[in-house]
């Protein structure tokens, strides 16, 4: 398990708290009392940091090298009923972006996320979670194959950006992005978006237009990362927490500006601390948004979607 810095407090007491178990199992000495009191103090301590987190901590547990990602997902809610589908059936198949078939009960959806890797290798493998515009070409061919049939279609955002080689440039990346956003507002079929981890600029967008979008507890979701902001205007990455408490990122920011809908509540230490516990909250999430557009015809969805993006931005003096 790794720690971030904020959270060596709780280090110091899970460590003690394991020394004092081990030492009561190691010897004839009762130490119930000693390692029930070291557990109150731990939990309070959780829940006293993750209750007063700050924008920038929040980015750092968005970033956790243990939090689950795109895959992660998909494969706990699917179990062995997903199918992932694979290429934009013009230049190559993206492995930042994946997508394919899965069901939730008896439903089918069209699962599209941006995927991150593990270690060095998995990382290079999957470009770091950036896709290129290939990528968003899979994922909007996806979803027009999941319109033809009816399908819903649910997107996993977790992105530091788009690719910005100079190769994904020469090849649309900006029209890719903007043809996504373009098709996202008029598919006849309920999209659904969930932030996982960082919603980054239009690499996120990409795939982040939606009847219902939905947004971890600990993710952020910003034209731009703090770290950038801060480069750019104070041309030092020394300043990124107070580009982060000012880029207005966070779940709550987002919600009270109506650019989400819905924070999905994370476990007490992140999604990383209890995995499954976050799969199940996200996958009851997803049924419920679901459930509110199924019965919608496809103008009224359209439309519905519409003026919700519409409304965004508009600004009464």
């Amino acid at each position: 398990m790794e720690y971030l810095d904020f959270e060596l407090p709780i280090k110091e007491l899970e460590d003690q708290y394991q020394k004092a178990c081990a030492i009561g199992q190691e010897s004839d000495v009762d130490v119930t009392a000693t390692c029930r009191q070291i557990e109150k103090r731990l939990n309070e301590t959780k829940k006293e940091i993750y209750k007063n987190l700050t924008a920038w901590q929040r980015v750092q547990l968005s970033r956790h090298p243990n939090r689950p990602y795109t895959l992660d997902y998909i494969n706990s809610i699917c179990g062995d009923t997903f199918l992932e589908l694979h290429g934009d059936r013009n230049v190559k198949d993206d492995k930042a972006m994946i997508g394919g078939l899965g069901k939730i009960g008896d439903q089918s959806y069209m699962f599209v996320g941006q995927q991150k890797g593990y270690n060095t290798k998995t990382r290079q493998y999957r470009n770091f979670g950036m896709a290129n515009p290939e990528g968003y070409r899979k994922a909007l061919r996806l979803m027009k194959s999941a319109e033809k049939f009816g399908i819903p279609v649910v997107t996993f955002v977790d992105t530091p950006g788009a690719y910005p080689g100079l190769e994904a440039e020469e090849r649309g990346q900006g029209e890719a992005i903007a043809r996504n956003i373009l098709e996202m507002t008029r598919l006849k079929v309920p999209i659904i978006v969930v932030i996982i981890g960082e919603g980054a600029s239009g690499g996120a967008l990409g795939i982040g237009v939606g009847d219902k979008v939905l947004m971890l507890e600990n993710t952020w979701y910003s034209v731009i990362s703090p770290e950038s902001c801060s480069s750019i205007l104070w041309r030092s990455w020394e300043f990124k927490e107070r580009a982060a408490d000012a880029l207005k990122l966070t779940a709550k920011d987002m919600k009270k500006q109506k650019l989400i809908d819905e924070i999905v509540k994370e476990p007490v230490g992140g999604a990383h601390s209890n995995r499954e516990m976050t799969f199940d909250i996200v996958k009851n999430a997803i049924s419920d948004a679901y459930g509110e557009f199924k019965n919608l015809s496809p103008e009224e969805l359209v439309k519905k979607r519409m003026d919700k993006y519409s409304q965004m931005g508009v600004f009464k003096g």
